[in-house]
């Protein structure tokens, strides 16, 4: 859900790249699910590599909000630089008055507007920034839950009794004489 819920304001921005990447997420987790219904333990590997990207993947947007070693919110990385949309939060954000003033000078874009965001309560990257550590939080706790789901599953598979074909001590004993008795009764 919290997934979907991010995708949904991506949308809204136009940031393609983590559109992209959510709706890979979102493919990945039901693959995960699907592998955890149907007891297949190479579906829940993949979702468990996938969580490691994903944490990775917010980190780096983490680091592009908070503009850490280089890396500027203002740049056009998330829409591939094809359009100037930033984060639908940095116009919509809470308590953000949202002014519109037609520019000046320039004839022929009677459409376009110059936008001001004046007023937020929070800031648009630390927004963003939430989303992402929750996302985090989310993805280190399914880790952990694939890891000992695969762990469960793979238990099961190795314990599993060929009629005693390869246990040391099968269910069903047999009680066998020792062999010496075996050629004295031969004697007899």
């Amino acid at each position: 859900l919290a997934a979907f819920e991010r995708q949904v304001f991506d949308f809204l921005g136009y940031q393609w790249a983590p559109i992209l990447a959510n709706f890979l997420h979102i493919i990945i987790v039901i693959l995960g699910l699907f592998g955890t219904i149907q007891y297949r333990p190479r579906y829940i590997v993949v979702y468990a590599i996938w969580t490691a990207i994903w944490v990775t993947w917010n980190i780096f947007i983490i680091c592009f909000y908070l503009e850490v070693g280089g890396l500027s919110k203002d740049s056009e990385l998330l829409t591939f630089n094809i359009s100037r949309h930033q984060s639908w939060w940095s116009e919509n954000g809470p308590g953000c008055v949202r002014k519109e003033a037609s520019m000046s000078g320039i004839k022929g874009l009677d459409s376009h507007s110059y936008i001001s965001v004046i007023g937020c309560a929070l800031e648009y990257r630390y927004i963003e920034v939430m989303h992402s550590s929750f996302q985090i939080l989310i993805a280190l706790v399914g880790f952990v839950y694939a890891c000992y789901v695969v762990s469960v599953f793979t238990e099961e598979e190795d314990s599993f009794d060929f009629i005693g074909g390869f246990d040391p001590f099968p269910l069903y004993h047999v009680n066998e004489k020792p062999t010496n008795l075996l050629f004295k009764q031969t004697y007899l």
